[in-house]
């Protein structure tokens, strides 16, 4: 069993789009489709993942099936009654007296690396952003989505690994995003998702693979063999976005700080 995970291109996220540049990335994306042997195809509701899907879609003549759960991970994170978490986001602007909602991953690292809660594998369910936030029932929502997919496969998740009821070679792609991916991935691994946000940047149009593991009969794992491939932008000569990083040196103002 293999599954694909594909960012979307540069967005306009005002308008739920890409941009010129993510236009171009998904192009050359889809140059390379039909050596990705995408199999099944599903993608999120979100414009800038569906645009970016319907470049390899075309290509290759193929159609994708919409899945709810696959849209950007849609948490927020209310501050107001938080001041530890106040200082955790700490540019967060004010409308009316109150501070504005914040995205689960989008914190300080002077805040989550000291507090190792955020990094284990249970305990991030208990942490402040989890009580501040609906986390943890989106979470579960979202892994419910991803093992009932998976038994249509044939892999049944069983404590932290799949039984395998149906041994398969199949793929299936998802055309999602950096924050779902990295909740995916979570799951699949029984790890933090806070891990992952904070230590991936997957860039738009990135390829991410992983497959199955199978060295005893009738258990699986999922193995990585790619991580935020961007090998058909570089082949196209096109830089990639910076879209999901922050500078590299603080000092560095033309950088996203």
């Amino acid at each position: 069993m293999r599954i694909l995970m594909i960012r979307h291109g540069d967005p306009d996220y005002v308008r739920d789009t890409l941009t010129e540049k993510g236009h171009r990335e998904a192009s050359l994306l889809a140059e390379t489709a039909q050596e990705l042997n995408l199999g099944d195809c599903y993608q999120s509701p979100l414009g800038r993942a569906q645009a970016t899907a319907a470049y390899c879609l075309e290509k290759l003549g193929k159609k994708a099936e919409t899945l709810e759960w696959l849209r950007e991970f849609p948490v927020k994170v209310d501050i107001n009654d938080s001041k530890e978490l106040q200082m955790a986001y700490t540019d967060t602007r004010k409308e009316g007296g109150r501070f504005g909602m914040r995205i689960a991953w989008d914190m300080l690292p002077s805040y989550w690396t000291e507090r190792t809660a955020y990094l284990d594998q249970e305990a991030w369910r208990m942490s402040e952003v989890a009580r501040c936030s609906d986390l943890n029932p989106l979470y579960d929502s979202v892994a419910a989505g991803l093992d009932g997919l998976l038994e249509r496969y044939g892999y049944v998740r069983e404590g932290n690994h799949y039984r395998v009821e149906r041994e398969s070679t199949e793929t299936i792609t998802f055309f999602c995003h950096f924050g779902i991916t990295c909740v995916l991935l979570s799951h699949l691994w029984k790890v933090s998702p806070f891990l992952l946000w904070q230590t991936l940047a997957l860039a738009p149009t990135s390829v991410t693979e992983v497959v199955t593991e199978e060295r005893q009969q009738g258990i699986a794992i999922f193995r990585a063999l790619r991580m935020g491939d961007i090998s058909h932008l570089y082949a196209g000569k096109e830089a990639p976005s910076f879209s999901a990083r922050f500078c590299e040196t603080y000092g560095n103002e033309g950088q996203r700080h």
